[in-house]
């Protein structure tokens, strides 16, 4: 079987990359042909489909890149027609899209039904823009908003919900509603949502006709399920550093209960969030780090910590933080709350005051508590993030929607 993959990046940016580039192996290995559709770019990976990429279209690329994307946010000709010549070329068996708005558009599914109206197409729901132009369901103040849950995108503008724009807040309210008229979501066959919070949310949105199922995202297939039972006392945070991660929050729970903090990552709050820490003896600012260090420093932690703010999905951090037998500590916020079972293999708290208790207690573990929490999150690492059972599915899947 050949599967078509749609990602606006071809290069590993962050967790949807990362599902990206893993399926496309898991794929592989289970003997399926796997080709690509995305965004050219300097950073991509080398593909052979890469004649088919669209242009570059980005808010923070130059001129012309920030024109293509303005004037082509909700519709692009160019993605219709490269869409058109890589499925004669490649007559796919079953699309799969990932991250499409505004850089490559819904354009794509007129593309899709015009060339076979009964091509199987699944979309992973990696954020919540289907029914939230500003996807995080944040509104311009940081505060859990669902105000457009149900289409009226009007307070996105109001709010400036994207950016902090007016100008960003509606052009993205116009493409939300450009996608509603055009009813590109019940073109789809199957929304795959890696939380039940998501599948919840998006049914409740009453957005598409189309079915909407969860299935967790999977760990690369060379992942090394190990416990690592040597560890240094420190939490860890590893992530995207922007305001809705929470770090902030996390670094004054780690100040309070008196425990050092290790924070990886880079984003739009790194520079506040190292002014705000500067004369805090216990918390480490380190960087962007991938590979063996990223590896190294989760294996000496002694936990992970994902305080989120707003409606987070399945991150990979939480993922491989499990992977390496390290208990969590996590916001009662999204998909979080669902990897973790309190005082089994982490902790969840739901205040913001809640969260230096939690690093106490699981800092003050005695050995035989914490090796039972550290197994208790392997063993759920192996059960939940299985990339052969999630291709399996994948496949049962496509094979319901093609006998119906």
């Amino acid at each position: 079987m050949k599967i078509l993959l749609v990602n606006k990046f071809h290069y590993i940016k962050g967790g949807s990359e990362r599902y990206y580039f893993t399926l496309a192996e898991a794929f592989r290995q289970a003997g399926h042909e796997v080709v690509f559709f995305a965004m050219r770019d300097e950073k991509n990976l080398p593909c052979a489909q890469e004649k088919y990429f669209v242009s570059n279209a980005s808010v923070k690329g130059g001129i012309k890149s920030k024109l293509n994307m303005v004037l082509h946010i909700a519709y692009s000709k160019e993605a219709y027609k490269k869409m058109r010549a890589l499925l004669a070329a490649e007559r796919p068996d079953l699309i799969l899209l990932n991250l499409v708005h505004k850089q490559i558009t819904l354009s794509v599914l007129d593309a899709i039904r015009e060339y076979d109206a009964n091509l199987p197409v699944f979309w992973t729901m990696h954020d919540l823009i289907a029914v939230c132009p500003a996807y995080t369901m944040l509104d311009g103040n940081g505060n859990i908003c669902e105000k457009c849950l149900h289409g009226d995108y009007k307070n996105c503008v109001r709010n400036k919900c994207v950016k902090g724009s007016k100008l960003m807040s509606m052009l993205s309210a116009y493409e939300a509603n450009y996608i509603r008229k055009k009813h590109w979501y019940d073109k789809v066959d199957v929304f795959l949502c890696p939380s039940e919070f998501y599948r919840d949310k998006l049914t409740e949105a009453q957005f598409t006709k189309s079915r909407i199922v969860c299935l967790r995202n999977p760990l690369p297939p060379d992942t090394v399920y190990e416990l690592c039972r040597e560890e240094d006392g420190y939490a860890l945070y590893f992530g995207r550093l922007s305001p809705e991660k929470g770090v902030r929050t996390l670094i004054d729970a780690a100040v309070k209960a008196n425990v050092r903090l290790i924070v990886l990552g880079t984003g739009p709050s790194e520079a506040e969030l190292k002014t705000y820490a500067k004369d805090k003896q216990n918390i480490e600012f380190k960087g962007f780090l991938q590979g063996k260090e990223l590896r190294d420093l989760i294996r000496r932690a002694r936990c992970v910590a994902l305080p989120s703010e707003w409606y987070e999905n399945g991150p990979y951090s939480a993922m491989e933080a499990m992977a390496s037998g390290k208990p969590l500590i996590v916001s009662d916020r999204g998909g979080l709350p669902e990897l973790v079972e309190n005082g089994v293999n982490g902790y969840v708290f739901r205040e913001k005051g809640e969260l230096s208790d939690k690093l106490k207690q699981l800092m003050t573990l005695s050995e035989d508590e914490y090796d039972r929490m550290c197994k208790n999150s392997l063993e759920r690492a192996k059960k939940l993030f299985d990339p052969v059972q999630y291709v399996g599915r994948v496949i049962a899947l496509y094979r319901n929607v093609r006998k119906g």
